[in-house]
């Protein structure tokens, strides 16, 4: 089984490395390019194609949030994990919309990173402890009612792209799924987002779970 293919982007040379030591220890793992900031890391996964970019926030020039959306939305196959100190809501919410596959804290374990990288390789969402509880505090604060009566408001076609999307499908693929145009899903995942009261892919999965719309008819 061939090795996960990684880049590292992050602006602090030091902890770069130092995260570039601890990976080299997983023989399924291989870092294959670092970046210093945003645009370079998108420069990176245009030449090398990884299977995740690991991703700080924080960066000169290029930012973390438009990096992971440049590269998600040009190359849907590379994964894209957050790795940061920050855990405001400001840089949560839009790195999700942004489409990271997951958020995790730099005061994590080494044995969780390795375990995330893993997760997202294969498609899958890994959130530390600490996001998952704002998304859920931000689902659960929502009043029943309003949020039953938004659902009511999703037509047909948002409810086929809302639990395409819950199977973990990029723009891309749900755009080949349903025979329509990458601008089309967008426009309805906007509207999703607008009827749901929500900012990220993974706010509208979580309220979909919690009301049960992702059952199968």
């Amino acid at each position: 089984m061939s090795p996960i293919r990684l880049i590292l982007a992050d602006d602090h040379v030091m902890l770069r490395q130092g995260t570039l030591a601890m990976l080299a220890r997983e023989s399924d793992l291989t870092v294959v390019g670092e970046a210093n900031d945003g645009a370079e890391a998108v420069r990176l996964a245009e030449t090398l194609r990884p299977d995740v970019v690991v991703m700080d926030v924080r960066m000169p020039g290029m930012n973390g949030i438009e990096a992971t959306r440049q590269i998600r939305n040009r190359w849907p196959s590379v994964q894209v994990l957050v790795l940061t100190a920050h855990d405001d809501d400001e840089y949560v919410f839009a790195l999700l919309e942004a489409g990271a596959n997951g958020y995790l804290l730099k005061t994590a374990p080494v044995a969780d990173l390795v375990r995330a990288i893993r997760t997202v390789a294969a498609g899958e969402s890994a959130m530390a402890p600490s996001i998952v509880r704002k998304l859920v505090n931000r689902v659960s604060g929502r009043k029943a009612q309003e949020a039953e009566d938004e659902f009511e408001a999703l037509t047909g076609r948002e409810m086929e792209v809302l639990k395409l999307l819950a199977q973990g499908m990029t723009n891309k693929q749900i755009a080949d799924t349903l025979i329509i145009s990458d601008r089309t899903v967008q426009t309805h995942l906007s509207n999703i987002f607008g009827k749901l009261g929500v900012n990220s892919r993974t706010e509208a999965i979580l309220i979909a779970m919690k009301r049960n719309l992702l059952r199968a008819p």
